[in-house]
């Protein structure tokens, strides 16, 4: 995360958080701005803590060895399953590229992340639904979210997203790539 400009004792900037919702059947971005409860600490110089979002019904703690991602895991978790994933993208021109190859590159995606390769909508590049709670940061570089009416957010390095269960896309409009976190937490229909 940067750091404020001005005081260098200010400590870390609250993250932004940016959150959809379903209106009248669209998604639409319902709040964007900083995380209204972060907290910067008096006592520990340069500390800030802020619950991002919550969401009740955690999943039990797994004992044991085994994998618990394997290969070939359906992607979008049911109800109250989560799922953890990193994901690194590169821009969008990629795609543009003569030697881009769609049909390898969709028979690779239904490969490495069954269930959700299969939400991506062909006739709209990448827009997709999943029946999730998603917890979005971005780790590294720049995204662009877009919503299924084409209003978009512009995110940066350090900047969260709270997608729940709408209608979007990412979209890299950059020229470097861009690395995020997701966190799906299965739900149930509204």
């Amino acid at each position: 995360m940067s750091e404020t400009v001005g005081d260098p004792m200010a400590g870390p900037r609250a993250p932004r958080r940016v959150i959809t919702a379903m209106r009248q059947g669209r998604a639409v971005f319902a709040e964007d701005g900083p995380v209204p409860n972060a907290h910067h600490y008096t006592a520990i110089p340069g500390m800030m803590t802020s619950v991002v979002y919550a969401t009740a019904a955690p999943p039990p703690l797994l004992q044991g060895e085994a994998e618990a991602a394997p290969p070939g895991l359906h992607i979008p978790p049911g109800p109250g399953e989560t799922r953890l994933m990193v994901v690194t993208s590169p821009p969008d021109t990629t795609m543009a590229r003569p030697e881009f190859d769609p049909a390898a590159a969709d028979a690779e995606q239904r490969e490495r992340i069954p269930g959700l390769a299969e939400l991506l909508e062909p006739d709209v590049p990448g827009m997709h639904r999943t029946e999730t709670v998603d917890y979005d940061i971005v780790l590294d570089g720049e995204i662009w979210l877009e919503l299924d009416d084409g209003a978009t957010a512009h995110l940066h390095r350090g900047d969260i997203a709270v997608q729940c269960g709408t209608r979007h896309a990412w979209r890299h409009k950059g020229d470097c790539p861009a690395t995020l976190c997701f966190v799906l937490i299965g739900g149930a229909p509204a």
